[in-house]
Parts: structure tokens; C-alpha cells; sequence
């Protein structure tokens, strides 16, 4: 295949997937010209944009290495992650929500997902989608990969959603929500002060950098309904992407002190 283009009518945008220049066997998700996604169908468990291989990351450390989980995916985009469970962690139940009703089929179409992957799609909105995704308290994961800043929809920046999505979350499930923001970290700190409201225990992993507030970026900010283990602070560090800062609950207050 040398790539597939169309017009998302629904969203009035152009999709396009077209093999990736920097690595062998990948392929890329761009609307509109701006890259969403990146995929690699021989090797799922490769995942290429360093916010996603941070989410991988606390994916790793939720359960055994190996053993299946329970993942919600709100915002799918290419399905990169939900690949990345179904490899390296075989019959995993999965559900992806996304709100675009054309772009699930065109990526499909393009890039199918292996056979034995159990992974449901929902097309609807993020929110509404919460309470039929799956039974309260069974949940090993919600992800949550829509917020670009200041044009993060307003009803999934809520203390509300927070808490409707912590519901889903077993005793040792995690929220992941990855938070593209401008310099100056304006809109991820009010992010990361909501789910400090909701959540027992939030961390966030970052480029170490970003801690500056110089520089835009991608956090990803992890919640719990109990503390989490003190040990994944020195496995996210090793794990990486390089510099890798990760700021438990006592740094994401220091961050906002400086603000």
C-alpha cells in the first residue's frame, strides 16, 4: 500500500495515511496535514511519539508483564496504543471511543488490526461514552489523548468527568491524560489541579524540560484512586524518553507554586 487519502465529511477535514520516512514498516495519521498518529504493523509494541511511549510506559507497570488487562481508549486516533496492549499484553479487553464517525473505518480499512485483538469501537463523544464503556471498578486504564491546549473541549476538563471516569478504574487502575500545552503550562496546570481534586494521588511524566515552563510540550499526567506505588518513579526515569522527569504529587505542587 502507498497510503490512502479521504474526506472526512463529519469533520470536514482531509485524512490522509502515508508510510512513515524515519521508519522501517511505519505508517502516519495526519488531518488536515497536521501528523495524529503513528503506526508500525509489523511492530506494534514500537510505539515512535515519545508523550505515547510515556502512557506505554505506565501501561508496562499497571499489571504482570504479559498479563491482560482492561484498557478504555477516549480519543483513538490510529489505535496506536490499543495495538501496543493487544501485543504486548494478549487478550486484553479493549474500547475505543472516538467522536469522528468516518475516521475509526478509514484507518481501519487502512491499517487493520491483527485478528486476535479485542479491542471495541464506539463512535461518540468522550463523555457520553463513559458510563457504557465498562462496568464501574473494572477498568485497569482510561486513556485520555484529546486535549490540545486552550481548544481542549470544555466538558472533559471538568472535576466531574474526572470523577465519572474514576468510577471505571479498579482499585489499582489509573487515569493517563496526555496534555499538549504553550509554553507557560497555563492549561496543564489547571488539568493537573482538577484531578487532584478527584484522584487519591496524581504524577506527571514529561520531557524533564518542560518542568521549566519554557517550552510547549506533552505531559502526561497519571491519577489513581489510591496512592501509587513509589517504585514506578524510578522505572518510568529508566524507561524513558531522555531527559524523562516524572514529579509525584509533593513536585506537581512545587510546579504550581512557581507558576
Amino acid at each position: 500500500m502507498n497510503g490512502m487519502r479521504r474526506y472526512l465529511t463529519a469533520a470536514g477535514v482531509h485524512a490522509e495515511i502515508a508510510p512513515d520516512q524515519f521508519t522501517d514498516g511505519g505508517w502516519v495519521l495526519s488531518l488536515d496535514g497536521a501528523e495524529q498518529s503513528h503506526v508500525n504493523l509489523a511492530h506494534p509494541e514500537e510505539i515512535f511519539y515519545e508523550y505515547l511511549r510515556r502512557v506505554g510506559n505506565v501501561v508496562d507497570v499497571v499489571a504482570p508483564a504479559g498479563s491482560p488487562i482492561t484498557a478504555v481508549h477516549l480519543g483513538a486516533g490510529a489505535l496506536t496504543l490499543a495495538r501496543y496492549i493487544a501485543a504486548t499484553r494478549p487478550g486484553s479487553a479493549q474500547v475505543a471511543v472516538e467522536l469522528e464517525p468516518e475516521l475509526p473505518g478509514f484507518v481501519l480499512e487502512a491499517l487493520p488490526l491483527p485478528a486476535d485483538a479485542d479491542v471495541r469501537m464506539v463512535v461518540d463523544d468522550a463523555r457520553a461514552a463513559l458510563p457504557h464503556a465498562a462496568a464501574p471498578g473494572t477498568v485497569d486504564v482510561v486513556v485520555l489523548d484529546v486535549f490540545t491546549g486552550i481548544d481542549a473541549p470544555a466538558h472533559l476538563t471538568e472535576a466531574f468527568f474526572y470523577e465519572e471516569a474514576a468510577q471505571l478504574l479498579a482499585p489499582g487502575g489509573v487515569m493517563v491524560v496526555n496534555v499538549g500545552d504553550d509554553a507557560g503550562l497555563t492549561f496543564f496546570t489547571d488539568q493537573a489541579r482538577v484531578m487532584r481534586s478527584v484522584f487519591a494521588d496524581v504524577w506527571c511524566l514529561a520531557d524533564r524540560q518542560l518542568f521549566t515552563r519554557e517550552h510547549a510540550g506533552n505531559l502526561v499526567l497519571v491519577g489513581g484512586r489510591r496512592p501509587l506505588p513509589r517504585e514506578w518513579a524510578a522505572s518510568f526515569e529508566a524507561a524513558g524518553p531522555h531527559p524523562a522527569g516524572v514529579l509525584d504529587g509533593e513536585g506537581l505542587v512545587e510546579l504550581f507554586e512557581e507558576r
